[in-house]
């Protein structure tokens, strides 16, 4: 088929969507899983604790699918007391918004007993990841590997001989559910640090390899004799190129990650290609994924150390380390230098340096050149009679009991607040100070946005309760990727546009607000669902730090029953 024999540009623009469309079909698969999702006990940082788990498994077992397939997983909770959703993390859910996994959003919680059904097509290839999205079951432990390879016939725009995934967490010895009551009591109660950092859900608690590099061995640390919290050495060939997925699905920290020794080059970014570029280290927001290619070009008689620290929060944590281990070596030989050392934690330089340095792919999708509305949303941190709360432009985000999908789908007006939040928020307010009236409200109004317009969406970074606090806040969007145009210092004003980037900004579904700064954002709403974006901070969302976006809802096809049999929409199933 010749597209350009179809006459304009938009035609034939249309005619290589549907000739590419045709092509990932041909050949996709259905893959189709069965979970069930339990507590069970289990040592990731060689301490015994309860840990979420799927089928026995923790993390839960990687999905690896291709370009174009359609994965249908069967999910049975097994929790007993608690409901249960899974996030597909990255995967726009386009057509299936009931399948996003987010409980009073897209769907009810799955109960005690019951399984539901997630339908969806991994539509382009990348690192994605999965996790909980009802109360705080991410911290649990509840989350895994999504991988989607390109479709056959077609190849990436880069090469390498193999590679290695690498599913980055932090682990507490506090359970979920006593982190959720201190978060909700007054006086208020910080979760704390986290105690382990985890990879590929493995950790050492109180055992920093680094500490004993020069005299032990992997084996002198407390994992001895129980290989589930061992470090997964990277065995690899001298002389080759290897991609190490990366995928930060912690529940706070955020963090760097470097390999002594090595230089990495970046080439994707949440499930996009980018421009690559050389880096020493590579810092990973929660929510974030990340490829980076890998030259084995050292000493091939050596090991080298791979290194994890935390970023952004005065480091209470024991860096994650493992082994790049070559194969003329054995891992137990330790390497004879230090490990690298994180950046300081509040050296936000070196962040905004690397973050920079993000750019589209060139041939990457544009940006629209215009938006046709624009959102500022104030991050503050609040109080509300008393209880400590995150809110954007002053409310607070609580879920109503009935999905908003379902409500909205079916007209149900007294099933959430019908005021839409404000699009801005008091131009006097001073960002760099804490606010003279600490008091918010709570909402679950929605961001109503008409389909396939052009929406901007500027995240202003504030002082927090403390004075000269501010903090990183890494935010996620679901059903969306978006362009990130730009950030900035201090308050956001007019005129601040005119340093966007609308030439090569990046495609992401999550980005990062700085202390005291703004981050710009410019997505098309173009996925009739409803959608939300909140900071991935476990906690900070569990404050209430989040909004909701409703976009063409009428256009949603027909919904299973099972995803909105509760609450009033469950009534009107009936």
């Amino acid at each position: 088929m010749d597209c350009k024999s179809w006459g304009s540009r938009d035609i034939v623009f249309l005619c290589i969507i549907v000739l590419s469309l045709i092509h990932v079909s041909l050949g996709a698969k259905v893959r189709h899983f069965k979970w069930e999702v339990e507590y069970m006990y289990g040592a990731p940082d060689c301490q015994e604790h309860v840990v979420m788990g799927i089928n026995g498994q923790f993390p839960g077992p990687t999905i690896r699918a291709k370009a174009g397939d359609t994965i249908v997983v069967d999910l049975t909770n097994k929790l007993h007391t608690e409901g249960v959703v899974i996030h597909w993390h990255g995967i726009r859910q386009l057509g299936t918004p009931w399948a996003d996994g987010t409980a009073s959003i897209s769907q009810c919680a799955i109960n005690p007993g019951e399984t539901f059904e997630y339908r969806f097509k991994v539509d382009r290839p990348g690192t994605y990841f999965y996790h909980g999205h009802y109360g705080m079951q991410r911290s649990a432990g509840l989350y895994g590997s999504l991988i989607v390879d390109m479709a056959d016939g077609e190849k990436e725009p880069f090469h390498y001989d193999d590679e290695f995934n690498l599913l980055l967490s932090d682990w507490w010895h506090k359970s979920v559910h006593e982190q959720e009551v201190g978060l909700s009591s007054n006086p208020f109660r910080w979760i704390g640090e986290p105690q382990s950092l985890l990879i590929n859900g493995r950790g050492q608690y109180n055992c920093s390899l680094a500490a004993k590099f020069s005299n032990s061995s992997i084996s002198q640390c407390k994992f001895k004799g129980n290989e589930k919290c061992a470090p997964q050495v990277l065995k690899v060939r001298p002389n080759k190129t290897y991609r190490l997925r990366i995928a930060s699905t912690t529940a706070l920290a955020s963090l760097n990650l470097a390999i002594k020794g090595h230089k990495m080059v970046v080439v994707e970014a949440d499930g996009n290609h980018v421009q690559p570029f050389a880096v020493n280290d590579l810092d990973i927001y929660s929510g974030e994924s990340y490829s980076v290619l890998l030259k084995t070009d050292q000493n091939p008689y050596k090991n080298y150390w791979v290194s994890i620290g935390v970023r952004g929060r005065d480091p209470k944590t024991n860096q994650a380390l493992t082994l790049l281990s070559y194969s003329a070596t054995p891992a137990s030989k330790l390497p004879t230098t230090q490990p690298p050392v994180t950046p300081r934690w509040d050296d936000y330089n070196h962040s905004k340096a690397f973050t920079k340095s993000i750019y589209a792919l060139m041939g990457s999708p544009q940006p629209p050149k215009t938006y046709d509305r624009r959102i500022i949303l104030l991050n503050t941190q609040n109080r509300l009679n008393g209880f400590v709360k995150w809110a954007i432009n002053n409310v607070s985000l609580v879920l109503p009991s009935t999905p908003y999908l379902g409500s909205i789908k079916f007209g149900l007006n007294n099933a959430f607040d019908q005021k839409s939040p404000p699009d801005n928020y008091d131009s006097s307010y001073d960002i760099m100070k804490p606010a003279p009236n600490q008091n918010t409200t709570q909402g679950s109004g929605v961001y109503s946005i008409t389909l396939n317009t052009t929406v901007d969406v500027i995240l202003q970074n504030a002082n927090a309760l403390a004075k000269d606090v501010s903090e990183i806040h890494p935010w996620h969007l679901h059903g969306h990727d978006f362009w990130v145009l730009g950030y900035g210092e201090g308050k956001f004003k007019d005129g601040d546009e005119k340093t966007f980037n609308l030439k090569n900004p990046p495609l992401r579904n999550t980005a990062v607000i700085f202390p005291f700064g703004w981050t710009a954002l410019r997505f098309v709403a173009d996925n009739p669902g409803v959608w939300a974006f909140h900071c991935h901070i476990e906690p900070h969302l569990h404050m209430g730090m989040g909004v909701i976006f409703a976009q063409g809802v009428h256009r949603v096809g027909q919904i299973p029953k099972e995803a909105l049999a509760c609450g009033l929409t469950g009534n009107k199933q009936n």
